[in-house]
Formats: C-alpha cells, structure tokens, sequence
C-alpha cells in the first residue's frame, strides 16, 4: 500500500469521526432545548455553588450589572469541535432574557467536557451592547476575561478590571480548554 492510500484512508475516518460527533452533538443540543423554569433551576443551582465555592463571588455579583449563567455547557470535540449551553440573563437578581451559546472548533481536539459558566458584565455599557446584538460573539463583539475557579479560589473586585468577566467551574471531563473566543450568544426566549 502507498502512502497516499494510507493518508486518504486516515483522513476518512478522521471526517467521519468528526462528522458523526458533530452530529450527536448537534442533535444533543436540539434536543436540550429546556423551558425557562428549568433554565432557571439550572441556573439557581449554578449560582448558588460559585457564590459557596468561590471565596469573593457574592461581593462580585452584587456589583455587576448583568450576570448570564450558563450551566451544564457541554463540549466536546474529535477533529472538529462543538460546545452548547443554555443560560438566564439576571439583573438585579431577576432573569430578564434567556440565551444559547454555541461555538465550534477545528484543530488537535479529542475528548468531552462539561462545566458552568458565569459571565458578569461590569459595566453598563458593555451590558447594553450584548443585549442589543442580534448575536454577540466572544471576541467579535466584545473581549470576555475568562477565569478558571475552583474550591478555595478567592476572586477580588479590586484586581479584576475588565468589563465583562467569565467564570468558568465546576469543569468535568478530559478537555482542558477555558477560552469562550467565538462563542455565539443569542438571544433564545425572552422572559415574561
């Protein structure tokens, strides 16, 4: 056998792989597609671990304009990679919107990986510019600090300057990636 023949043969299995895991993903996420009350659990349950885990956090949500809690994002990856989730907007401790947070990736990819995600806006302005975006992306529309906490992190008001701030815990899974550039963000059911 040549080496063409073996490189064509590798590179078939490596787009059928990646196009079977984008497709289980995909439809994962279709049909994750939860109401506003179970987002909204999800979201109580998310919150309430990062403000008891995270030494800092209550003092860090009260001052921020908007919070967007996205539990339970999965992402996973082979090749080619995809990443989805479902959050509430609150202000002022209220869910004003919700959104779905999708992105995907191609590159030296493999495992599956699930973890929440708390994105604090700082400032007013970068709070109204997501909310009127027809689809914000990270990155794009505006750059996302994106901090990796745990038990026994301390987050301090005083040092975190940027205007709009992720957390990422709770992470479970083989993929050690935190960075939320490209992620799309839009707009999924507006509260009532």
């Amino acid at each position: 056998m040549n080496k063409s023949g073996i490189g064509n043969n590798s590179f078939r299995f490596i787009f059928v792989a990646a196009l079977i895991l984008f497709t289980l993903l995909i439809h994962t996420a279709e049909s994750r597609a939860d109401s506003a009350r179970e987002i909204d659990v999800s979201a109580d349950v998310a919150l309430d671990r990062f403000h008891r885990e995270v030494e800092g956090a209550v003092e860090f949500s009260k001052i921020a304009k908007g919070l967007l809690i996205v539990p339970n994002v999965i992402k996973a990856g082979f090749i080619i990679g995809a990443e989805y989730g479902e959050g509430a907007l609150r202000i002022n401790g209220k869910t004003v919107d919700y959104y779905t947070m999708a992105a995907g990736s191609f590159g030296f990819l493999i495992g599956a990986q699930k973890k929440d995600i708390i994105i604090a806006f700082m400032t007013d302005y970068a709070l109204e510019q997501f909310r009127t975006g027809s689809g914000w992306e990270a990155g794009v529309d505006g750059n996302i600090a994106a901090i990796n906490v745990g038990g026994g992190t301390r987050i301090d008001t005083n040092t975190v300057k940027d205007s709009i701030v992720a957390f990422i815990f709770d992470v479970k899974g083989l993929m050690a990636d935190i960075s939320l550039k490209g992620s799309k963000f839009t707009r999924m059911i507006e509260s009532e």
